[in-house]
């Protein structure tokens, strides 16, 4: 099974969209097979990576109503990762699955058919999320092995961290045990502020989550890539920003090595 991550957070404009689309084309560049899921009925993702969404025959919305399997829906992208994508029809999407047994499941159960069905297997699996705590972010957090938080360092941005970690113990308690918390990473960071190092210092004595190396700085470039429909690691590769989501991705991938060698020897000593 891939690894699969959820980037959450109820509060918009903090570069979750962003991170997703960065972070998968900066494990593709590593050699890893890699699958974007937008679940945002903005459909900024597919958006971002070249696709029209008004254009577009098969989205995620069909998969998660059951009317197709999800390898009908995945497209390839310029960048490197396939992509599930979305259109405008996931906003009603919610009230249809509300009054469906299992409603939380159904991007799991996708998922999982993909990965059968599927003859190369992919390495990542990260989903974007909505900007709000509704059926289709849970339905992420369910599929999910783990969730990061990009957080804007300002107080209004944080504010809401508490909710969504309020979210998390109910997704635990009912539909996904073993979802765990990567941690906040500070996104849009001007280390040059006071005020985003408190927000920083707050977040971890307020909620103990782990605040992840480096912060992505602010940088009008992540503005611009959208419009060339392409990462910004690949519109602006030596950009700062660009080389931290490389950074990012490469420790991510040495721990969850780092991981699995502890599991093995655990079971070997067993």
């Amino acid at each position: 099974m891939p690894h699969i991550l959820a980037v959450a957070n109820q509060k918009g404009g903090v570069a979750k969209t962003t991170t997703v689309a960065s972070l998968g084309t900066a494990l593709a560049e590593m050699g890893r097979r890699v699958l974007l899921v937008d679940l945002d009925p903005q459909a900024c993702l597919t958006f971002s990576l070249g696709l029209d969404p008004d254009a577009l025959e098969l989205s995620i919305h069909d998969v998660l109503l059951g009317k197709v399997p999800a390898s009908m829906a995945v497209v390839a992208t310029q960048d490197g990762p396939d992509l599930l994508p979305a259109t405008i029809d996931l906003a009603g999407c919610e009230a249809l699955l509300l009054t469906r047994t299992g409603r939380e499941y159904a991007l799991r159960n996708a998922l999982e058919e993909l990965v059968a069905g599927s003859e190369a297997a992919y390495d990542d699996v990260i989903i974007d999320c909505p900007p709000s705590l509704g059926v289709l972010t849970i339905n992420g957090l369910t599929a999910a092995d783990e969730l990061l938080i990009p957080l804007q360092c300002e107080t209004l941005s944080h504010r809401g961290v508490g909710q969504l970690l309020d979210t998390v113990a109910d997704i635990r308690r009912l539909t996904n045990r073993g979802l765990r918390v990567l941690g906040v990473l500070p996104t849009l960071y001007d280390s040059r502020t006071l005020h985003a190092r408190d927000v920083l210092d707050d977040i971890n004595d307020r909620y103990g989550l782990a605040v992840l190396e480096p912060p992505i700085p602010r940088s009008v470039r992540f503005a611009e890539a959208p419009a060339a429909g392409r990462s910004v690691l690949t519109t602006a590769r030596r950009l700062r920003g660009s080389q931290a989501y490389r950074e990012l991705a490469a420790r991510m991938v040495a721990q969850r090595s780092q991981a699995a060698d502890v599991a093995e020897d655990v079971a070997a000593a067993r």
